[in-house]
C-alpha cells in the first residue's frame, strides 16, 4: 500500500451536504488546515433540506477552505469542470440516492445518482489522474447471505433491492477503471450508520419523531432482527485512515480494495428501540415507553448485518467500537437542542 499525505491537498467530496459527507468535510478541515474541500451536493429533498443546509452552515465557518458546489454528479459537464479547474488529489464519493424501500417505489433516482453519476466520476478521474478515489459501497450487497459475519471475500451475487444492486454495480465499474486505467480505488461497504444530525429516513430518527408525537413506532419482522449498527464517528475515522493509504494491485493488476466498516456487533432491533427511548427519556424528550407495532419483514430488507472488519483492523490498526448506549445518548442530546430550540 502506498501512504498519501492529506496536507496541502484538494480533496473532492461528493455528497457534502450528506450525513456523512459534512461530518468527513469537518474531520478533515479540523486535522490539518492545508487540506482545501471541494464539496459536492445536489441538495435533493428526500428529506429535509433543513437539517442539509445546517450541515452546510457548519462548515461556511472554515471560509475559502471548503468551496461548495451545488450539483448533481449525474451532471457530466459540471463534473468534468469541477476536475479539470481544481484538480482535486484525492476523491471520496458519498453522494448517493439512499435507502433500500425508497428505491421500490423511485427507481429513476437510484440509476441516475449511483450509476451515471458514479460513471461521470470514474470517468473524472480517469481523464484527471488522482492519487485515490475511496467510494461508498454498502452492506446492503451482502443480500441475504446465511454466513456471518459478511466478510468481503463472501459472493455477493443476490442483491434483494435496486439499491444494493446499484451498490455491487459501483464495485465492478470502479474495479474496470482500476484495471484499465490503473486509477488507485478503495470501496467501503458501510453497516448502519447514526448519530447526531443524521438521516431522518433512517430508524432510529424516524422512532424518535414518532415517540415524541405520541404515535406508535412500526417495527418490522416482529422486532426479529439485527443490525450492526455503527457510529458515524467511527464511519469518519474509518474514511480518513483509508485515504492515506492507496491499495497495491490485486492478482489481475487492479489497485483495488473493498473493506467493510462496521461495529462487528449486531444487535437486535427490540434492544435498539429499548436503549433508544431510555436515552430520549434520560434527556426528557419523551417520559415514558411507546407503543410498539409488530408488523412483518418488508420487500427488500434483510435478517440481519453483521461485519467481519479483520481486514479493515489488519491494514489501519483500527476497527469501530463506539458503543451503542454511548452513541444513542449522543443522538438524543442533539436531538434535543436541534428541535428545541
Amino acid at each position: 500500500m502506498s501512504k498519501i499525505s492529506l496536507s496541502n491537498t484538494t480533496v473532492v467530496v461528493t455528497g457534502a451536504a450528506g450525513f456523512i459527507g459534512s461530518y468527513l468535510s469537518k474531520n478533515l478541515l479540523d486535522s490539518d488546515s492545508s487540506i482545501k474541500i471541494i464539496g459536492i451536493d445536489c441538495i435533493t429533498d428526500y428529506y429535509d433540506v433543513s437539517l442539509k443546509e445546517e450541515r452546510l452552515n457548519m462548515l461556511s465557518n472554515y471560509g475559502d477552505r471548503f468551496n461548495f458546489i451545488k450539483g448533481d454528479i449525474s451532471d457530466k459537464s459540471l463534473i468534468d469542470e469541477i476536475f479539470s479547474k481544481y484538480k482535486p488529489d484525492v476523491v471520496v464519493n458519498l453522494a448517493a440516492q439512499a435507502g433500500v424501500r425508497y428505491s421500490i417505489t423511485n427507481p429513476d433516482a437510484y440509476i441516475k445518482s449511483n450509476l451515471i453519476g458514479f460513471y461521470n466520476i470514474l470517468e473524472a478521474c480517469r481523464h484527471n489522474p488522482v492519487k485515490h478515489l475511496v467510494f461508498a459501497s454498502s452492506s446492503s450487497v451482502y443480500g441475504t447471505n446465511k454466513k456471518v459475519p459478511y466478510s468481503t471475500e463472501d459472493k455477493v451475487d443476490n442483491p434483494v433491492s435496486l439499491y444494493a444492486a446499484t451498490k455491487k454495480s459501483n464495485e465492478l465499474m470502479a474495479h474496470a477503471y482500476c484495471k484499465l486505467y490503473k486509477i488507485p480505488a478503495t470501496g467501503l461497504r458501510f453497516f448502519t450508520v447514526y448519530g447526531p444530525m443524521g438521516r431522518p429516513d433512517m430508524a432510529y430518527f424516524k422512532f424518535t419523531n414518532k415517540l415524541v408525537k405520541g404515535e406508535p413506532i412500526e417495527i418490522y419482522n416482529m422486532g426479529d432482527m439485527y443490525r450492526d449498527f455503527t457510529y458515524i464517528d467511527d464511519i469518519v475515522k474509518g474514511i480518513v485512515n483509508v485515504m492515506q493509504k492507496s491499495p497495491d494491485e490485486t492478482e489481475d493488476g487492479a489497485p483495488y480494495k473493498i473493506y467493510n466498516i462496521g461495529n462487528n456487533n449486531p444487535e437486535s432491533l427490540m434492544y435498539f428501540v429499548e436503549t433508544l427511548e431510555k436515552c430520549l427519556i434520560n434527556e426528557g424528550i419523551i417520559s415514558e415507553p411507546g407503543k410498539k407495532v409488530l408488523l412483518p419483514m418488508q420487500p427488500g430488507d434483510v435478517y440481519q448485518t453483521y461485519a467481519d472488519v479483520k481486514e479493515l483492523e489488519k491494514d489501519f490498526g483500527f476497527k469501530p467500537s463506539t458503543s451503542l448506549e454511548t452513541g444513542l445518548a449522543n443522538f438524543a442530546k442533539w436531538y434535543k437542542g436541534y428541535y428545541e430550540k
